[in-house]
């Protein structure tokens, strides 16, 4: 293999045809359902599952579910209907509010925060982000709590590991609801649900388990997210979509997924997690994507602790093997 730039380029329209064709096949002949429901955040990956899946089965088949919650960016849900408008597709509202209060109620988490930054107030917005600049400098992989007060100063606090589990599974709430709602409505409608997850997010274990891991099936899984804007551009997804920075949308101050989790900027991501997924020597990264050498090294290094410390996710439940 040659490692270049347009490594990522794909042929669209037969990956098109063959995500379609995968979709339809399991979907009538593995689990024998009339459809397909898919979770659409306005986001680009589920704009494009979405799309494939009306290519698939037809948009009388499939079935939109937007789930908001009271921290949601309004953003997502506007794109999201446009897009589903635009597919001629179906679709349900959920205010998700009530479901993730009763799991793990706003006012123990807005305590909470406010244990680490007393000036916090419910009236507050917050996101928790790590360092960005990987590429740049070599620095600690901790994560930060950002806290807007209602005068947009903004106060930091950077959280040991026991705060960030605290402040992560709660968020998970908000995302494990989401998995709830898609699965109450494909039961009811004989359908199945069509995940999201990405390549980069898959190996890097960006994504919830038993959240938006819990699914039927991952047609997205195998095309990084370089390929899923390919695709996007093909199938004609809005620009407002596509022009979108890719975002969690699970806390109420916004935060980019590059923020939040990758450190890396998504025009470099996706080439130096495709060379280091591939063994490519850092030097011949390096002199592709005119990075430095040291920089492409922490990379690699990042991307191999991420997919060592999720390698749970990616794998079903241990059991014991049965014995006759």
């Amino acid at each position: 293999m040659t490692f270049n730039q347009d490594v990522l380029k794909i042929d669209v329209v037969e990956e098109c045809d063959k995500v379609t064709q995968f979709l339809a096949d399991h979907t009538r002949k593995t689990f024998r359902r009339r459809g397909v429901v898919v979770g659409i955040s306005g986001g680009v990956d589920s704009a494009v599952m979405s799309a494939i899946a009306v290519r698939a089965m037809g948009k009388e088949n499939v079935f939109a579910v937007i789930m908001p919650e009271k921290e949601s960016n309004p953003i997502s849900g506007e794109y999201a209907e446009a897009h589903a408008r635009e597919l001629g597709i179906e679709t349900k509202r959920v205010d998700l509010t009530p479901a993730v209060d009763a799991v793990g109620s706003y006012q123990r988490r807005d305590e909470f925060i406010a244990s680490l930054v007393p000036e916090y107030t419910p009236d507050c917005k917050y996101n928790i982000r790590l360092p960005t600049d990987l590429l740049e400098r070599s620095a600690l992989n901790f994560y930060t709590l950002c806290v807007e007060l209602p005068d947009g100063t903004l106060k930091k606090k950077r959280l040991d590991p026991k705060a960030f589990r605290a402040l992560t599974a709660f968020a998970n709430i908000k995302i494990r609801s989401r998995m709830i709602q898609l699965y109450f409505e494909a039961e009811q409608r004989n359908m199945i649900v069509a995940g999201t997850t990405n390549r980069t997010e898959f190996l890097l274990g960006d994504f919830c388990k038993f959240g938006d891991g819990g699914t039927d099936l991952e047609p997205l899984s195998h095309l990084y997210k370089d390929q899923i804007y390919q695709l996007a551009e093909y199938l004609d997804v809005t620009l407002d979509i596509r022009r979108r920075t890719p975002s969690p949308d699970t806390f109420s101050l916004p935060v980019s997924d590059q923020e939040f989790f990758f450190r890396i900027p998504f025009d470099k991501l996706d080439h130096l997690l495709f060379a280091w997924e591939h063994d490519v020597p850092a030097s011949d990264t390096a002199s592709v994507t005119g990075l430095d050498e040291e920089a492409v090294k922490r990379a690699y290094a990042d991307f191999s602790s991420k997919h060592r410390a999720t390698q749970h996710l990616r794998e079903p439940p241990y059991a014991i093997p049965f014995t006759q």
